[in-house]
């Protein structure tokens, strides 16, 4: 897939603030300072379309990119910042799940994981979650640049072990380095796909109430 535009569109707080669309949209999701800007950027090839904050888990808002005017790129912000206030956590944790739950264009999350880090309670919490609520997801290691290649496979294959746990079949898995662009390739090839069925799956229901 060529990158021609991607453009910001809106920020939201609350589902009821999120745009109407027929478009599919694939949302980003990861721990503060996991790589999700940069990774975005990466993929769409603009330089500072998603930025970076400067204290991290500080956005709280929902925001939407449209690329190439085909499908909607979501930022979500960062979790597992403990310097937000509680009642600011719990507030957000709600709007997410709300979101990820009822959100009727969203195809896909692609849940962010550090490869430098070891598997965190937080990261399998929310995947464990995320398989529970029966909600589609992708997995994406990031910073595989900040390794040698035999550190990063281990660490990630910990990470797998680890899910393997609770799961009996691993989701997708994509491995990236916003400096040199790995997995861009395999990422937006899959989203792809995924654009090509979710307008499969439309005309068959336009189809069926004619």
């Amino acid at each position: 897939m060529d990158i021609s535009s991607a453009v910001y569109k809106t920020s939201a707080n609350s589902l009821k603030d999120c745009p109407k669309t027929d478009l599919p949209e694939y949302a980003f999701i990861g721990r503060s300072n996991v790589g999700k800007s940069s990774l975005i950027n990466m993929l769409v090839q603009r330089k500072e379309l998603a930025r970076t904050s400067g204290t991290p888990g500080k956005t709280i808002s929902m925001n939407f990119f449209c690329v190439n005017e085909e499908w909607n790129l979501v930022d979500l912000p960062g979790y597992g910042y403990a310097k937000r206030s509680k009642d600011l956590r719990n507030s957000w944790e709600k709007t997410l799940w709300n979101y990820l739950e009822k959100r009727d264009p969203l195809v896909n999350l692609f849940s962010l994981i550090d490869t430098r880090i070891e598997p965190q309670e937080k990261d399998l919490l929310f995947i464990n979650q995320l398989g529970e609520k029966g909600i589609p997801f992708s997995i994406v290691f990031t910073k595989l640049d900040k390794l040698k290649n035999a550190e990063a496979e281990a660490n990630v294959a910990k990470f797998k072990e680890k899910l393997l746990e609770t799961w009996e079949e691993l989701p997708p898995i994509y491995l990236t380095s916003s400096l040199d662009k790995r997995g861009r390739a395999e990422l937006l090839k899959d989203i792809q796909k995924m654009n090509k069925e979710f307008h499969k799956v439309m005309k068959l229901k336009e189809t069926q109430l004619r």
